[in-house]
């Protein structure tokens, strides 16, 4: 069973290795063939110049998402067969007590994947987004919000695994269902907090501060009987040139939240046009959904994981002599990890409907589809984004869909 179980891990691992291989290679293709053309939606808006420098965008970061990619199969394939039996041996000669074996094993984890991950943030950062005229964060925010990530998720994560260590120890029998209660829990918790408590620790949210576009929000918002006191404009422009506009918070904390870059660059009536779209995925009950289906979806991982993670088999595949749970917890997530890599195309598709049904929403509250057709090209050529992507990494990667096809499905409500 151990080497089925191997074998199993070997397939899903490399699998994953070489589709993602697969999938970036026909993307850059793709764009080799058909980068130097301008679409027709795209014709007075998209020189030559800025086009070529859309594909070399696209290039740069793929490249560095291939390397990214190598590095991180490299280290998890070395922390499962070399760091793992060593890690497991260690802290059960310490006889510690399991809940503190397990912070210290799931922190060790987590530093080690943290630190490895620096070098390519830092060029991403500093080099590339640069290279492109992106980045205007300085060394010195990023060094703070790297320092400010590190304690918030040391203590959530923290907090929740012990939780979990907890539940396994006293209530071995039933600790798959009060784990799957405090984790959706803590969650729904976080949702609510998140834009009032988790999010200011990085940037400044204020409300819309131009008066006259309030009242066009305002106006906009009434149409579909909510109110304006949820509309906020955040600082992001201190990091990143990049425009975009988001959905956040549930219950009382809810907020549609507009880079300042966004409304720097777009006229009234293109920011009225994407915040209709944001305000599409509110009415939609969208982010509900995506809640239920990660509600249901944890509760069957949850029971899954509680019927597997004390079989021996499981530890000997990798060569474990000892047995934590929390080294099970481990691999197990690890198997599911893998697999559910397989099952994104499933999340794709049902987001890409989602973004499909906002679209027509902002079209049916502005009354045009103009000024959200204006907006995406727009914001097609201020992010520098990819024009040309394959067919096949859109249905696999894509939560949106592509900016030419989303625009021609617009037109045809115009």
């Amino acid at each position: 069973m151990e080497k089925t179980l191997l074998l199993l891990f070997l397939f899903l691992f490399l699998g994953r290795i070489i589709w993602r291989y697969i999938l970036q290679q026909l993307n850059i293709r793709h764009l080799r063939n058909h980068g130097k053309e301008i679409s027709p939606v795209f014709q007075g808006v998209i020189d030559e110049e800025t086009l070529a420098k859309m594909v070399d965008y696209t290039y740069d970061n793929s490249r560095l998402e291939t390397k990214e990619n190598l590095a991180e199969d490299i280290l998890e394939l070395a922390i499962l067969f070399l760091f793992l039996p060593v890690l497991v041996g260690k802290l059960a000669e310490l006889q510690l007590h399991i809940i503190w074996q397990a912070l210290i094993f799931f922190g060790l984890l987590a530093a080690i994947g943290g630190v490895a991950g620096i070098p390519f943030d830092l060029y991403h950062t500093f080099v590339l987004e640069n290279k492109y005229g992106f980045s205007t964060i300085t060394w010195k925010l990023w060094l703070t919000d790297l320092i400010k990530s590190v304690i918030l998720s040391t203590v959530l994560m923290g907090f929740m695994l012990a939780a979990f260590m907890a539940f396994i120890l006293y209530l071995p029998k039933t600790w798959w269902f009060w784990a799957w209660v405090f984790f959706t829990s803590f969650e729904i918790l976080l949702m609510w907090l998140y834009p009032v408590v988790i999010a200011p620790l990085f940037n400044k949210y204020e409300l819309i501060k131009d008066e006259v576009l309030k009242e066009k929000i305002t106006s906009l918002m009434a149409q579909v009987g909510l109110k304006a006191k949820g509309i906020y404009q955040v600082d992001e422009g201190k990091r990143s040139k990049h425009t975009n506009a988001y959905f956040t918070g549930i219950g009382k904390t809810k907020r549609i939240v507009l880079f300042d870059t966004l409304l720097a660059s777009h006229s009234p009536e293109e920011i009225l046009a994407v915040l209709a779209h944001e305000i599409g995925h509110w009415k939609k009950k969208h982010i509900l959904k995506q809640l239920i289906f990660m509600i249901a979806a944890s509760l069957v991982g949850f029971y899954f994981i509680y019927l597997i993670v004390n079989w021996p088999p499981l530890y000997s595949a990798f060569g474990l002599k000892y047995t934590p749970v929390y080294a099970g917890l481990f691999l197990v997530s690890f198997y599911l990890s893998c697999a559910g890599f397989f099952l994104s195309p499933i999340g794709a598709a049902i987001m890409r409907r989602y973004e499909r049904e906002a679209d027509k929403m902002a079209r049916d509250l502005v009354g045009t589809s103009e000024p959200m057709i204006n907006a995406l090209k727009r914001l097609a050529k201020d992010n520098l984004t990819n024009l040309h992507p394959h067919p096949m990494y859109v249905w696999f990667y894509y939560s949106h869909p592509p900016l030419i096809e989303r625009i021609e499905y617009l037109q045809k409500m115009v």
